[in-house]
């Protein structure tokens, strides 16, 4: 937390220097040597103002390293982040859908049994992910069943998995009891 702070202050005096650099340089100044001297004081002051500020740049890096690698470590597989949009598209293709071409567009689409469509740009990337495969021994203008694999099924199964619930915390001495979680009636 220090260290983003220092960086933070640290992109402050760049952007400062910056600034009264490109005020200096705005033409309202006469144009004479102290000018010329505040100029390249001011130009000295960014480059030292841009040196602190890539070296808390650097610390901060460093120190993020190490936390990136655990949480690299903790998913191993990768499926595991699947976005709100991939989990209903999942969702949608497992109950039955399949890739239609329209006749006279070729457009794709992907109704689902649910009624719902997904975007052709979103299958191509499920497909990508090794996520869903169609079944292409079916022509694309009579519809191509898509099915999960079982990378799929793994990575919705893990996505819907309940996290475990935080152990309520002990009210503090002298505090107003909590509000009931539900209603009385």
């Amino acid at each position: 937390m220090d260290r983003h702070r220092e960086l933070a202050k640290a992109e402050t005096g760049v952007i400062f220097h910056r600034t009264l650099l490109h005020h200096l340089g705005s033409g309202e100044f006469p144009v004479d040597e102290a000018l010329f001297e505040r100029i390249h004081r001011t130009v000295d002051q960014l480059n030292e103002a841009a040196d602190i500020r890539d070296s808390a740049a650097r610390e901060v890096l460093a120190a993020l390293e190490p936390i990136e690698a655990t949480a690299q470590q903790s998913q191993p597989d990768g499926h595991e982040n699947l976005s709100a949009a991939d989990q209903a598209a999942l969702l949608s293709i497992a109950g039955g859908a399949k890739v239609h071409a329209h006749l006279l567009t070729e457009r794709m689409s992907v109704p689902t049994a649910s009624g719902t469509r997904v975007p052709y740009a979103h299958l191509q990337r499920l497909e990508a992910a090794g996520l869903v495969c169609r079944d292409t021994g079916h022509s694309v203008m009579a519809g191509q069943p898509v099915t999960l694999t079982d990378a799929g099924r793994t990575a919705l199964a893990g996505s819907r998995r309940p996290r475990p619930a935080a152990a309520p915390t002990a009210p503090r001495p002298g505090s107003w009891p909590a509000a009931p979680t539900r209603p009385r009636r």
